[in-house]
Formats: C-alpha cells, structure tokens, sequence
C-alpha cells in the first residue's frame, strides 16, 4: 500500500496511530518509577537482576505501533505522526501539571501530595523522555525506509528489527543517561542515581526492548497483512 493523500482515514490507521499516542503517553507517566526483576542466572553489566524504568514495556509498544504504520502509509505519513506525538507530550504535561495544581476538594479520596508525587513528571524524566523520544522515533522512520528503498519491499523482518533495535538502543542511551544521571546532576535537583547504576539500568531496559522487537516482528507482519488483505 502506499502514501495517499486526502484520503478518509481507515479503521487500522487511526487504530495504529491510537496504540501509538495511547502508549506514548503511558510511558510519559509511567518512566519514573524503577522496576526490577530477578534472573535465573546473572548477566554482564545488569547481574542477576534485570532493572529498567517503568515505561519500558509501554514505549516498546510505540516502535511496533510506528513501524506498521510505516510500513502500510510511508515515510512521509509516520513522520508526521511521529513529530505530532512528540507535540501531544507537552499536551499531556499541561493537562497533568494543571491538574496537580488545581484546588482539591476535601472528599477527594486522593492526597493532593500524593496524587502529586505519582503523576507530577519530574524535570529530568521529561528532559531525558522527550530527548530520546524526539531522536529515536526519527531514526526509526528514516532507518526502516532507508533499508526498504535499498532492499526491496520483501525484507520487512529486516528493516523491522534493525530499525527498531537502532532506535532502541538510541532510546535507551539517551534517556537513562539523561533522566537519571546527566539533568539531575547539571540542574541540581533530585532524582540522580550514582553512575554505577547506569550501565545496569541501560543493559537491563534494552534487553527487555530488544526482546520484545523479536517477538514484535510476526506481529507486524500478521497486522500489515491483515491490512493489505482488506484493502485488496
């Protein structure tokens, strides 16, 4: 299928862009708090324990989203989706903070400061989630579209898992460096972790993205094929 323009919008395109913003924004509110899981056996760098921010899992979800629409309408089109997203960000953070600082009634059966302390996005995790948001998705398109100009239209396995295992990595880098160690400590606010964390924290959340871009690939062909077929 390729790009249209002023077409009506189907079913699967505002359903791939609805999985791509609804996981964007999970993971916005979601990348402050650590998780970690045990291994049955110890890794390089991570150890025995696998630790990761808590959006992995949700902006792991955007690259699938990302890459099926790119796929189906074109470079062009997942850009734009992309770039709008990353617009929809500052959205998110408007309606959040607003909230947080609108007067709380005295049933409210939530804490201000506690409603506060879970929801209130941080400064390095915005920092560090909108760098690395802004230059990963980016590169995915332009990677996933690069190797498809160059190979054919066949490989999907191929462009799938480098550009999303690229973008990954650009991800993952970025923003545990940048939310957990590099804003915290230039800005001189709260939430840095010491610098021996951070190799740990990166290993731990690109191998669970890394993971999940494996097992995402029959999935992009089970949805890009389902949409051709009901398009022929």
């Amino acid at each position: 299928m390729t790009e249209t323009r002023g077409a009506t919008p189907t079913i699967p395109q505002v359903a791939l862009i609805g999985l791509f913003v609804t996981a964007l924004a999970t993971a916005q509110l979601t990348a402050a708090k650590i998780l970690a899981f045990d291994l049955p056996f110890a890794l390089p760098i991570a150890g025995p324990e696998l630790v990761l921010p808590g959006a992995a899992l949700a902006y792991a979800l955007t690259f699938l989203a990302s890459d099926c629409y790119a796929e189906l309408y074109g470079r062009r089109a997942a850009a734009v989706v992309v770039n709008v997203a990353f617009a929809m960000n500052f959205v998110v953070l408007l309606l959040v903070w607003s909230t947080i600082l609108a007067p709380a009634s005295e049933a409210s059966p939530v804490d201000p400061g506690e409603f506060a302390a879970v929801l209130g996005p941080a400064a390095n995790v915005v920092i560090g989630s909108l760098l690395a948001y802004v230059v990963s998705q980016n590169w995915d398109v332009w990677l996933f579209h690069e190797i498809r100009d160059r190979t054919g239209p066949e490989l999907l396995w191929l462009r799938n898992l480098a550009s999303t295992a690229t973008s990954q990595a650009i991800d993952t880098v970025l923003f545990v460096s940048v939310a957990f160690f590099l804003a915290p400590t230039l800005l001189g606010i709260e939430g840095a972790l010491p610098l021996a964390a951070i190799p740990a924290l990166i290993v731990g959340q690109y191998l669970l993205k890394l993971a999940i871009a494996v097992l995402d690939t029959p999935v992009v062909y089970l949805v890009v094929g389902l949409v051709r077929s009901r398009a022929a």
